[in-house]
């Protein structure tokens, strides 16, 4: 007896969705409307997968999606399952053929194209707009123009090579980044099962045999910091300068922070009578927001600037465009020849190690720096507030030029007026 083929009926279709049950309905020539809710619908091309019912077992049964029913027709669908069913009949596994025809139209894709998917993925969980311009503009000047508009499957070694090559030697630090970012790329189209096979631009016992490390080639360069025992003579002078710039500037060196920290700090993170100063995670580099607990200098600073009503969002320290921070340069400016407003953490760090007894896991804190590995992370979920408390107050008098508080258990020894 031969099989029914169109079985439904447009208005049939209409109520079945409007009903809602939820159940396959069969129109014959293996076409189903499977109802996953009132209104929503898909069309299933069902069948048995040739080969899987040898020795007696049941045949494996296969479903195919044709699509939602708001955007196939009935028609459509019928005409769908046709075009699979022709293939039953040539002896063709529909699920493989359109798995081929995807892997296919897969490995067309070229790097620059999975790139741009990748950043688009990316993109949105980078805390900066400059670092989403640094990625483009790093594979605008040196990837594409060698590999973008080759098909990410195809990218080998050798292609790596002559991007990373030319200027590895000219600008490791950038040729480094660069680097990275093809592997994270190949990375990404390797998940997407748009490539197969190792990475080519991965370092460690591959790249590493071809490539000088960039640690030989270009050392790394820490900023550059003042000594700590110069830090109260300039904030000194510092103090006796004008202007939204010094008194970031000074603020920022208070509390050990990161120039972006400092300057881009809004009143809505500012606690003045908790003397404690919170900043987002959206503002961290770590992605973790961090407690600052204020020292009276850090207070009096904010305690001067502050408007009588200011805004949640009011920058503390805004520069001349409105709604604008300040920029690192106008903190630069204020600063002696070869010291930088991030070496100050430094001066912070080397302080404390020397001159105080807190625990290093106490400064790194303060410093808003990860400790140990991630098992170690999982168990330290406090954030030594306390302890802090008594390190940045210590501080603050250091860097005014005042006895720190007494603390026979943390204050090893202090000189204020050390060279």
């Amino acid at each position: 007896m031969a099989r029914i083929i169109g079985k439904l009926a447009a208005t049939t279709v209409t109520a079945l969705l409007k009903g809602g049950i939820k159940k396959s309905h069969p129109d014959g020539g293996n076409l189903y409307l499977q109802i996953t809710g009132p209104g929503a619908g898909s069309w299933i091309f069902r069948y048995a997968e040739k080969g899987s019912g040898a020795q007696g077992k049941k045949p494996k049964t296969r479903w195919l999606g044709l699509g939602p029913n708001h955007t196939v027709s009935l028609s459509q669908a019928r005409e769908k399952a046709k075009g699979l069913r022709q293939q039953l009949i040539d002896g063709l596994d529909p699920a493989a053929v359109r798995r081929e025809a995807r892997n296919a139209s897969a490995s067309a894709l070229t790097f620059s194209e999975v790139a741009d998917l990748y950043l688009a993925k990316e993109e949105p969980a980078w805390r900066s707009p400059i670092h989403a311009r640094q990625w483009k503009a790093s594979l605008r000047d040196y990837v594409t123009p060698v590999i973008g508009s080759m098909p990410v499957s195809a990218v080998e070694t050798g292609d790596v090579m002559r991007v990373l090559e030319s200027i590895w030697l000219r600008k490791t630090e950038t040729a480094s980044r660069v680097r990275q970012r093809i592997e994270a790329i190949l990375d990404y189209a390797k998940t997407r099962e748009w490539r197969t096979g190792e990475n080519p631009a991965r370092w460690k016992g591959h790249l590493s045999n071809l490539l000088v490390a960039k640690e030989k080639v270009a050392p790394v360069k820490h900023h550059a910091a003042m000594a700590w025992q110069a830090v109260p003579d300039f904030m000194a002078s510092l103090g006796t300068r004008q202007g939204v710039a010094a008194a970031a500037l000074a603020f920022l060196i208070h509390t050990a922070t990161r120039s972006t920290e400092a300057r881009g700090a809004v009143w809505g993170e500012i606690d003045l009578g908790a003397a404690i100063w919170t900043i987002p995670r959206s503002r961290m580099k770590a992605g973790k927001e961090h407690r600052i607990p204020l020292p009276a200098p850090a207070v009096a600073i904010l305690t001067a600037l502050k408007p009588e009503k200011p805004e949640a969002d009011a920058l503390v320290f805004p520069g001349a465009k409105e709604k604008k921070p300040l920029s690192d340069v106008a903190l630069a400016k204020l600063l002696p020849p070869g010291v930088t407003c991030h070496g100050f953490r430094s001066s912070f760090r080397t302080w404390a190690g020397e001159v105080t007894g807190f625990p290093r896991e106490v400064v790194e804190m303060a410093l808003a720096h990860r400790l140990g590995d991630a098992v170690e992370q999982s168990y330290a979920r406090g954030d030594l507030f306390q302890k802090r408390r008594r390190l940045m107050d210590s501080w603050g008098a250091y860097c005014s030029g005042e006895a720190p508080a007494a603390d026979a258990d943390n204050v090893v020894t202090f000189n204020a007026g050390a060279a």
